[in-house]
Order: C-alpha cells, then structure tokens, then sequence
C-alpha cells in the first residue's frame, strides 16, 4: 500500500480514537461558565457576549436540530460540536506531523521505505495522542466552548500552511493561500487565538520563497507577518466597524440621511474597490497583488459571519447581550468595549497618583434624526512617577493592590521598582499563569484544586492524605512527554532548523507572547489554561517528533530497521497511554448533571412571576440554559446584577419576557446609559435629618430629573449626582400587605408603614440604583429573590429583611432584629429542600465532580439543609431536624461531594438532637479525615514557595483543619467526652508541631 493511503488511513485511526474519547468523556449536559449562555444562543441563534461566537454558534444549531424534540438532549448535542472539531484537530495535527516528519526524512512519498514509512506514522501517532489526552485541550473538547473549535481552526491553518509548502505550482500555491485566508477569516468568528500563528506562517513563507534565507530577512518576513496580524485584528475587526459609524455620522449628522446609510455606502464602496482591484490586478498579471487582495477579500467573508448579530440583534431576541442591532452598537460588540483595556508597553502601575480626568471621545445615541452626543469618555491621566514601561502590576482595583504587595512581599507605603514590576511578570505571569499549566500537560497536575501546581513525580500515592489521593483530577506522567518533546525539539533544530523555528515561533506566539499581552492581573476568577492550548498543541509536534530522536539515536544499534522503527514508536506510544490512562478518571463527565439540576432548584425556590438577582456566570447562565433551551420556568425573570450596569441590558429588563412581566423600573434611558450613573459617590450632609434618612422613591425620582438638589460638580466640570445618606426608607401600607399570602399569621405584627433600613456608607453603582428602583416601586407584587450566592455587599444591607426560602433569600416587608444572614421559615424551605429539589447522581461515587461544583451547587445545598436544620433545633422539632441532616448525608456522602466547613456543624447538631451515636461517626470521620490532611500539609506550612499546592492553598488546609477539630472537641465535651479527648490530642498534637 502507497505511503499516501497508509497516512490518510492512519489519519483517521487518530480521529477515530480522539471521536471515541471525547463522546465517551462528553458533559451530557451544560456545564458551568460560559457553555450554558452558548447553548442557549446556539439553540435560538441569540446574542451572546462579545465579540461571540457567530460560526461557533451556527454550526451548533445546525447540531441542535438532531435533538429533535428532547430538548433536554439538545446541550448534548451542542457539546458534541466540540467532541467533532476536537477530534478533526486531532486529523489534522496527526498530518502536520507527517509532513514535518517527511521533510526530516529528506525524501519524497514514493522513495520512503518501509521501516521510514512506519517511524513517520508511528511519530505522528505519538504526537497527535499526546495532544489528545492534554489536559487542557481535553478540559474544552467535551463541553460546549469555542477553544475546541479554536483549536480545530489552529490546527487545519498549520495543516494548510505545511501543505501549501509542498506544493511547487505558483498557481496552486496561491489557491492555497487564498484558502488559509479565508479559513483564518472563518475562525475570527470562534475565537482570536487562531491569528496570533500569522508571524510564524508569514516566516514559513519566506523560507519557501527564499533559496538563501538571511537572519535580516527573516526578520523582516516575521514583522511583515504582524503587520498582518494587526490588519486583521485592528483593521478588519474594530477598524472597518470605525470607518463605517465614520461615513454613517457624515451621511447622518452632516448630509441628513437615514440611519444606516453611512454604513451602506461605505460597504459598497469596500466591495467595489476590492471587485476592481482584484479585476485589475488579474488583467495585468499582477499575480502578488491579485492574490493578496483575493487574500483580504476571503477574509472578510469569513469574517462575515459576525453579520449574525447584527441580524439576530434586530428581532430583539432575550439573549441580547450589548444589543449590537445599529451601526453604533454593533461597533461597542466588535471592539469589546465593556471589558476596558490593560497597559500594554507604557502605563500606570497600582500606585500611580490620579492626576486628572479630562473628556476623551464622544458617547453618542440614535436619537430622532441624527446621532447625538450624551457624554464623554473619561480620559484618566497618572502622574509620570506611577508609570512604567511594560506595566504588569497595573491594577487600581483594592484587592488587586493587596495581592500585588503579598506576592512581592511589599510593606504599605513602598513603591514598588522597575524590578518589582518584572519579578511580578517572571513568577506569576509566566510561572503561574503559563509554566503551571504547561506543566499540568505535560508533566502531571496536583489535583482539581484552584491554583494548585504541577505533580511532585516521585511522590507515591501512599505518601498523600486519602482526600487527596482519591482526587480524580490528579495526575502523574512521570514527566515522560516533557522529556520526549524537548527530545523532539532538539532532533527537529538540528536535522530542519528552519522548520524548528516556525515551530518555536507559533510555540511561542501562542505562550509567553499572549501572556504578555493579556497581562493578567494577580488573581482570576478560575483557571485559565485554556487560553494556551495552543502553545501546548505545538510542544505536542515536538513529541511527535521525539519518536524520530528515539529511533535515530537510542535505538541505533539496533541492524534491522523496521524492528527499530517499531519499537521507537512502541516506546513513544507508552506516552499518550499513560496520559490518556492517568487523565481519564479527571475529564470523565458521565452523569454529571447536577449544574442543571442547581439551575432547576433555584429557579424552584422562586414563587411564580419572581424577580431573582443573581451575580457572576456559574449562578445565571445555567439558568439562561433551563429558561431559554428546556422551557423550565420562564415566568422568572432572571435579573444578571453584573450586567445590570449596562443600558442594553435595563432595557431588556424593561420588557416582557416569555411569562415574565417587565421589571418595575422607573428610571429613563437618559438616567443609565452608558458614562451615566455609572458611579454615585456617598457624600454624608450634615443635616440631622437628612443623615437620618431618605425617601428612597424620591431619591429616585431626583435622579430621574437630574434635580439638583443631589448633584455635585467635578474637576471636568460636569454636575453628577451623590447619596447624601447612609439610610434609606420608603412608606407601604402595613394593612394591605399583611393581608398578602406569603405573609405568616406571626409576621403580620412585624409589618410597618415605613420600611427603612441602613444602606451603608458606600458608594451606589449603576446595578445598585437599578435594584433600589425595583424595590421601591414594586410595592411587593412581585416576589423578589436574591441568589444565595452572592458577596455580601450585593445584599445592599438588607439580610435582616430576607426569609431563605431554598437556594435564594426573598426580600420580605419587614426586619427581623438581628438576623444578619437572613431568616428562615422552616415550613417552607422544608417543603423546598425535601420535596421540590432534585440532586441526581450526587451520590454517585462514578461521577466526577471538580471543586468548580463546591463554589456554587454544594455549597448553597449545604448551606440551606444546615440553616433548616438549625431552625428547626430552635423549634424544637428534633425528629424533623435530624430527617433534614440525615437527607443532607444521604445525597451528599463524603465518598462523592468531599465534606467541607458547612459539615462540620452536623455532629453538634446530632449531639443536640439526641443521636449521640451519629454525632460522634460523623465527627470521627471529620476529624480523622483532617488528622491526615494535617500530618501531610503541617510540615509544609513553615516553608514557602511551594510549587505542588501554593502556599494559599497550604495555609487553608491548615487553618481549617485546626478549626475544625477544635470546633468539634469543644463539641463533644459536653455530649462525648471520650471523643472529644481523641479530638482534642489529635488537635494538640499538631499545634505543637505547627508552633
């Protein structure tokens, strides 16, 4: 059989094995983050954040529609979007390699014999592989994210690019290229990662075209490439919007024409220029500028898809997210406006003083008949001494500050130096946020623990606490693939070193260059080794071609050369297997459901027509996913409070959704768009009465009028509104709500006239003064609820007027004294708890859940048995009590969703039941279960730097641990004092080894 055949099949024996990996591992449902806000969309075609994921989102309602009408398989089959592309990219990295191989070789399809032929398929395998079981490429691959579909489109343009190489017809060459530019056209529409690989490629084109290539001109070739790179990325995605609200202010503002009309001339005029120049340059056999225009023309057809949003945008749908239906919106969702911008080269660091604020460019609405200007930008401009080249501790944001300071070990008051700066970019830019995930794929990773590092590979099992031992996340590959890619890396720069610099150079491009430019600030929200994928699909070639440096220079005294070849590919094969066996369990989302369940639950513990404020991704677009997909529950609005600083988002707030009325907002558009409100500084009055308290709903009617009486000047001489209070208060009537029927018969003495509380000395943000206007004019129509998960300062001070009715607190008429997190009505949480929520498979020991799923769904479950359960002890329903907290163990074991701090209260709570016997097996399983964790995280807790765990994350095991076992020693004096004397020698005997 011809080499050809024998690589396309082995080819697809790749694609096969990823296909059946990735289906086999799928989440059956969404999951956390992002992916239930891309079903939803994909499912309706709606908007999504910017700048989407338009292709992304097209090729999933194609895959939606093979749900037919099981619409709870319909995520399924959107995640299955990722498994195919992942798998293609497999494809496709599996023939890069071959080709790579080939060149290495020396020889062309025909001329390689047998035991070549089996060293190059053998070399692709291994490396094709190793990508596949990667830790991070598996994470997107089964889930219903762009980085799969990324990665598809990194891998077919690397792919393109290595074949077009091989082709020597200039006619064909072109054809090839023109196919690259559209396919990175395409991509933009998944996500931007793919075009930071155009430096490299523009370099593989030199040495193509080059027969002498010069370190000078290669130079030159890679920075042709990043101009290119920055035509498409500025030029192409947020310049071409520019120039076109350029010629649509002209045509509107200037000539009096209809809306739109700037953009449609300016259109036109694009495609007629690129119509004439390509004709033009074909007539005169002008082959270079022919097919660089063709080039830039098939990329702004790929590019074209974004066009889906401005369509979709226009019929309003629910999922509207900046509402890019216009010229001006359209132009904000491109450039990604709302995320703001970091320093790059030259800027500010956290201590630069605030020199002044001037007026930057103009806000403009759609107004009647022109666009008009609303506001200004603010320009901020820092003081020359707070300024640095190469910014990376830039962030004003106080915690930030406060992590920048620990991480450089910086007292208050110092200034940090130019090396601070660069220390900062070293050890945590590049260490952790790029060299620990490297290392995570490569070498082995911890466990599923936030900003945990890379495996200790000679640390037995047996060494680790059995908590950590039996976490499914944690993996050892014996640093094997790191060895063999370096191997690879070496074996490719000395036998093709050009083609290991191209290699490098998108290895790079797409690591450390893309740390530098994110410039990360010093904590994020979850882990982020998906932005380098990339990077680690490239160090995967070099594995590849490992497997080439065995069989050249291990087995070289080896005579027969098939046997060598063979066994070098055998040797190379030990390393995906053992990826692939050690990461399974890690990646295995079989049955894991309990996202959508939580979603579920919390819009359950919202009576009909609800108002529900929830905060961050992992409590909102779950429940986007069951509203907008599953049809579960949509008379709930849910109400997002980080978007509820925005103006599109008030507006979709203001209109009827599916069963949902419009919210009780009074505020005009005028009040919060963007630049307005944004932030209402608290400036205390003197006045008594004022300091006392004021009405809330004529506050907000002063807001509404720009009255005045509540504004204060600033530097740039514009009048912004202030709170001049620290309390607030609004009359009802006391008759008529008590009358309601989520009232009880003993709360109807609680209720008032006036309903006033402490809103504190704080500052009112835009989402802030949106939720005071809701609460104000609802008069208490509408059931209110405030997601369980979210930081208290979103509570607006108000928890001691909120009954926890399940996953979520329901605003309440009246306060009940003292009741800082809230009060609790046992009959209907019980009701909710034990009859009305579900919790499938979290008792599974065979589901893998990572401690993503502690943050959000186990912790709020937890939270509210506990607080039943405590309630009703103060009732004096102990049998009812100890139901609930059997209930809690029931679906909760330790054996699949670990115990944590909330549990820790449950022995104390069986001791005052009664059920001194459950108190004191659940209290030896705790405490026996910290016993060991001390005895493996004590010893390290004097050192620091450590590389494993993080010093963080060290002290946190620590310190909880200790709390725990003092907490329930202390406990069981009184009900156990056998135990409590083991708890309280297992507590002694660490603390003397801790001091």
């Amino acid at each position: 059989m011809s080499f050809k055949k024998l690589n396309n099949l082995a080819g697809w024996l790749a694609f096969l094995i990823s296909l059946i990996t990735f289906t086999l591992t799928v989440e059956p449902t969404a999951s956390f983050w992002d992916c239930g806000e891309f079903i939803a969309c994909a499912y309706k075609l709606q908007v999504p954040h910017p700048a989407g994921a338009p292709f992304f989102l097209l090729i999933g309602r194609i895959f939606s529609l093979f749900a037919g009408s099981n619409l709870e398989s319909v995520a399924f089959m959107v995640n299955m979007v990722s498994v195919l592309a992942s798998a293609f990219t497999i494809l496709f990295l599996f023939w890069t390699i071959s080709m790579i191989a080939r060149k290495v070789v020396g020889k062309g399809d025909e001329d390689l014999s047998n035991p070549e032929s089996f060293l190059i398929l053998g070399s692709s395998m291994v490396g094709a592989l190793a990508y596949n079981f990667s830790e991070s490429f598996w994470f997107s691959a089964v889930e219903a994210e762009v980085y799969g579909m990324s990665s598809f489109f990194t891998a077919i343009v690397v792919w393109a690019a290595f074949k077009w190489e091989r082709i020597e017809d200039p006619v064909k060459q072109n054809r090839w290229l023109i196919f690259l530019a559209y396919l990175v056209g395409v991509s933009i529409g998944v996500h931007l990662l793919n075009l930071v690989t155009i430096p490299a490629l523009a370099l593989l084109y030199y040495f193509k075209k080059e027969n002498k290539p010069t370190i000078t001109g290669g130079f030159i070739s890679f920075m042709v490439g990043m101009v290119v790179l920055g035509i498409i990325n500025v030029g192409v995605i947020t310049g071409i919007p520019s120039i076109s609200f350029w010629f649509e202010l002209l045509f509107v503002n200037s000539f009096g024409l209809p809306f739109g009309s700037g953009m449609v001339f300016f259109i036109l005029v694009l495609v007629t220029a690129l119509v004439y120049g390509i004709r033009y340059t074909h007539q005169k056999g002008k082959a270079l500028q022919n097919t660089i225009l063709l080039c830039f023309a098939f990329v702004l057809i790929g590019f074209s898809t974004y066009t889906i949003a401005l369509i979709r945008s226009n019929f309003n749908p629910p999922l509207n997210e900046n509402n890019p239906s216009n010229v001006l919106n359209f132009t904000s969702y491109l450039k990604r406006e709302q995320y703001g911008s970091r320093p790059l080269l030259y800027g500010p660091i956290f201590t630069a003083q605030l020199a002044g604020i001037e007026r930057g460019t103009p806000n403009y609405i759609q107004g009647e008949k022109k666009y008009e200007i609303y506001d200004y930008n603010p320009e901020y401009t820092w003081d020359s001494k707070g300024k640095m080249l190469l910014p990376r501790i830039w962030s004003q944001d106080p915690g930030h500050i406060s992590l920048y300071r620990a991480k450089l070990n910086l007292p208050e008051g110092q200034n940090p130096t130019f090396a601070d700066n660069i220390r900062f970019m070293i050890s945590h830019q590049f260490g952790h946020m790029y060299w620990r995930y490297f290392m995570w794929n490569f070498w082995g990773r911890t466990s599923d623990i936030q900003d945990t590092g890379f495996t200790n590979i000679f640390e037995s099992k047996n060494d680790l606490p059995p908590s950590i031992a039996s976490n499914k996340a944690r993996t050892n590959f014996f640093g094997l693939p790191l060895i063999l890619g370096i191997a690879g890396f070496l074996f490719l720069y000395f036998r093709r070193e050009k083609d290991a610099i191209v290699t490098f150079l998108m290895f790079f491009l797409t690591g450390l260059a893309l740390v530098v430019y994110l410039n990360s600030p010093p904590i994020e929200p979850r882990e982020r080794d998906y932005i380098y994928a990339g990077s680690f699909y490239f160090f995967t070639i070099w594995i590849g071609l490992g497997v080439m440096a065995i069989y050249t220079y291990v087995l070289k005294f080896l005579k027969n050369r098939m046997a060598q070849a063979g066994i070098a590919s055998a040797l190379g094969l030990v390393v995906p297997v053992i990826m692939g066996a050690s990461s399974w369990e890690g990646h295995d989302r079989t049955g894991r459901v309990h996202q959508i369940d939580f979603a579920r639950n919390m819009l359950a513990t919202c009576e009909p027509n609800a108002i529900l404020f929830t905060g961050g991704d992992n409590d909102t677009f779950p429940l986007w996913y069951v509203q907008e997909v599953e049809g579960f529950r949509t008379d709930v609005r849910v109400c997002n409070l980080s978007l509820l600083g925005t103006d599109w988002y008030i507006e979709q707030m203001k209109r009827k959704t599916y069963e949902s009325e419009a919210l009780p907002i009074t505020l005009n558009s005028e009040n919060y768009y963007k630049g307005i409100n944004d932030h209402i500084p608290y400036v205390a009055n003197p006045n008594p009465q004022i300091k006392a308290g004021i009405d809330l709903r004529e506050y907000i009617n002063l807001i509404r009028k720009k009255d005045q009486a509540i504004q204060r000047m600033v530097s740039t001489g514009d009048m912004i509104n202030i709170l001049p209070s620290a309390n607030f208060f609004f009359s009802q009537n006391a008759e008529e709500i008590a009358k309601m029927p989520f009232i009880g018969e003993e709360q109807k003495a609680l209720i008032t006239d006036r309903f006033e509380w402490s809103f504190g000395e704080r500052d009112i943000l835009k989402n802030d003064l949106i939720v005071l206007d809701i609460i104000s004019n609802n008069n208490w129509k509408r059931p209110i609820y405030f997601g369980g998960t979210l930081p208290q300062n979103q509570y607006l001070g108000l928890k001691e007027f909120m009954q926890l009715e399940g996953y979520a607190y329901r605003l309440m008429p009246f306060k009940i004294e003292g009741a800082k997190d809230g009060f609790v009505n046992s009959d209907i949480l019980k009701k909710k708890l034990m009859t009305q929520m579900k919790w499938t498979n979290l008792n599974n020991t065979d589901v893998y859940y990572d401690t993503e799923s502690f943050r959000v769904p186990f912790i709020t479950a937890r939270y509210a048995f506990l607080r039943l359960a405590d309630e009703l002890l103060r009732e004096n329903k102990k049998k009812e009590a100890e139901e609930v907290l059997d209930k809690s163990l029931e679906i909760m074991p330790d054996a699949s969703v670990p115990y944590d701090q909330l549990v820790t209260n449950f022995p104390i709570f069986y001791y005052e039941i009664g059920s001194k016997e459950k108190g004191t097996k659940l209290a030896d399983e705790i405490v026996n279960k910290a016993d060991k964790e001390l005895a493996y995280f004590g010893p390290k807790f004097a050192k620091s730097g450590d590389k494993q765990w993080g010093d963080d994350n060290i002290r946190q095991f620590v310190q909880s641990n200790m709390r725990t076992i003092q907490m329930l020693y202390q406990a069981a004096e009184q009900y156990d004092k056998d135990a409590a004397a083991r708890y309280r020698q297992i507590y002694e005997k660490h603390l003397s080894k801790l001091q």
